[in-house]
């Protein structure tokens, strides 16, 4: 079997606060293939966003290993930690964080732009095409639904068809139909581009539409078994 594409060993979170230091991660171990789906559930405050932060390098561990493709990304430096993040990773949040100022399909060719790629446009383009929203291209995220906000960002996580997708509640600010379709839309891209997905929810529903379940509790994953037996 080939290495997993996600991979956390024992890793810690410790963060100093006005009230002393808080232990955010306890011991995580964690792990994804390629072409996985992953859905990390919990309640809030387990440690999910965060674990999900440490994997995209947005947040550095106080110990531990993380690896992506093999690559590990505690020893990166901040500039190469955004380049391999733009070249290996989607990341699909709960709030779209769209650029309010740019349209729909400025905002999807975007990461394109920034890593100085051939026909950004057109490939931004197809990108929007794929979501099925092409024919709202010209529109600022003021003028789209929230549905549609959060099909340009899935459009956006997936132009630069990158390795790993990881997406942290994209149904989150969605009515129940809506993010039925948003999440369906996040699958059928997933299947499409080969990628790994770890998708972050609260709801089971969802969940179960990805191939495993990993359960967060104060800090930790619980083991298959811990998760089984609940």
């Amino acid at each position: 079997m080939q290495p997993p594409v996600i991979e956390l060993k024992n890793v810690f979170l410790t963060l100093t606060g006005g009230s002393g230091e808080v232990n955010i991660l306890k011991g995580v171990d964690l792990f994804v293939h390629q072409q996985e789906t992953l859905a990390l559930v919990g309640p809030s405050g387990s440690g999910k966003t965060t674990t999900l932060m440490i994997m995209a390098g947005l947040e550095r561990p106080s110990s531990g290993e993380v690896r992506i493709g093999g690559t590990l990304l505690n020893t990166m430096s901040e500039d190469d930690l955004a380049r391999f993040r733009r070249e290996t990773m989607g990341i699909v949040f709960q709030s779209f964080h769209l650029i309010p100022s740019m349209t729909a399909l400025e905002n999807t060719a975007l990461p394109l732009e920034f890593a100085r790629v051939p026909k950004a446009m057109e490939r931004a383009r197809e990108a929007l095409d794929a979501v099925g929203i092409v024919d709202r291209s010209g529109h600022y995220p003021a003028q789209l639904s929230g549905g549609e906000q959060q099909r340009v960002a899935l459009a956006r996580a997936f132009v630069g068809h990158p390795r790993v997708i990881l997406a942290d509640e994209p149904t989150g600010n969605l009515d129940q139909e809506t993010g039925v379709r948003v999440m369906q839309m996040l699958l059928e891209l997933h299947r499409a581009y080969g990628t790994s997905l770890v998708l972050i929810t609260h709801d089971l529903t969802l969940a179960d539409l990805c191939s495993r379940k990993a359960r967060m509790v104060s800090g930790r994953v619980e083991t298959d078994a811990e998760f089984s037996h609940a």
